[in-house]
């Protein structure tokens, strides 16, 4: 018969056995698992090192690229403007950039910039649409012209009275509108709040081009719309308008994308989604000389819905 004591060492021995085995298994699978996390975070590192390269290859080729677009650009765009005026015109985030190299390369295509518009952000605020509407519907319209009474919208009721004081007609037997009258409208929109400009008078141009920026926000409302038909109401006056945006100007509710995704909008201006770069500022500029020229409007750009990288020469 096994004693209490005999009993008791057996349990002690099986216990003390027990923890020795734990204790040493432990201490191997330790020893597995963080070799395992090691070579997984090497392997990890070593993913992060090769894409930082193909990165920073890409990031030089796309920097050559856009170098060799601005030696190229006077060649490219030699007399394309032929000695005709364009307004510019720019959203409340567009981008500084973006505005002085497309003035810059109007100047290389043989135009001029008879001066630059900011709309401000009350311009295309929605609760600010019936504020908009009263001053543009006053009598500060030009003798002679009217306003259409087919779009009544914010944007395109504004972009309607812009065009008739900014561009010139196509047709020789519309109303000239004079200096004078020209002032009275923006300055009417200026003292409102709408818009704002530079001491220098903004004179007539031929053709005009609207700058905006990148995608907008879910609370961006109907911002990219009102641009979009701004745009749209300034394309039935002069002799064309192009509305240019940045990388994501194409996507969701921004002006690009709300006028390439409506026909009627479509078929009167000419969009850019990518002038963030040189060569989509360079397509600006081709696309204002094809409209001037009597070419129809294009979507260029290489952003959701454009038909062509840029204007086919």
């Amino acid at each position: 018969m096994i004693s209490l004591r005999s009993h008791a060492i057996s349990l002690a021995a099986v216990f003390l056995a027990l923890a020795i085995g734990v204790a040493l298994g432990s201490g191997l699978l330790s020893n597995t698992v963080l070799s395992g996390l090691h070579d997984d975070k090497q392997e990890l590192q070593n993913e992060i090192d090769g894409l930082t390269e193909e990165r920073n290859a890409l990031n030089e080729k796309l920097s050559a690229a856009g170098e060799f677009d601005a030696l190229m650009a006077p060649r490219m765009l030699r007399d394309a403007l032929g000695g005709k005026s364009v307004v510019l015109f720019r959203t409340p985030d567009a981008a500084d950039d973006d505005v002085e190299a497309l003035t810059r390369l109007i100047g290389q295509g043989g135009g001029s910039v008879s001066g630059t518009v900011a709309l401000t952000q009350e311009f295309v605020d929605a609760n600010s649409a019936e504020k908009l509407l009263s001053v543009v519907n006053s009598p500060i319209v030009p003798a002679g012209t009217q306003l259409s009474t087919t779009s009544v919208d914010q944007g395109s009721q504004a972009g309607d009275l812009l065009g008739i004081a900014l561009l010139r007609s196509r047709n020789p037997d519309a109303p000239v509108v004079n200096d004078a009258q020209r002032e009275t409208v923006l300055s009417a929109l200026r003292d409102t709040g709408f818009i704002t400009y530079g001491a220098d008078p903004v004179g007539a141009a031929d053709a005009a081009l609207v700058v905006t920026g990148g995608p907008l926000g879910p609370d961006a409302g109907n911002r990219g719309s009102t641009v979009a038909r701004l745009a749209a109401g300034m394309a039935a006056h002069g002799q064309g308008t192009v509305l240019a945006g940045r990388d994501g100007s194409a996507s969701g509710t921004g002006a690009v994308a709300v006028t390439r995704s409506d026909a009627a909008l479509g078929t009167a201006v000419s969009t850019v989604d990518d002038i963030g770069s040189e060569s989509g500022r360079i397509t600006s500029v081709l696309a204002l000389a094809d409209l001037i020229g009597g070419g129809k409007p294009g979507q260029y750009g290489i952003g959701r819905g454009a038909s062509a990288v840029t204007v086919p020469q």
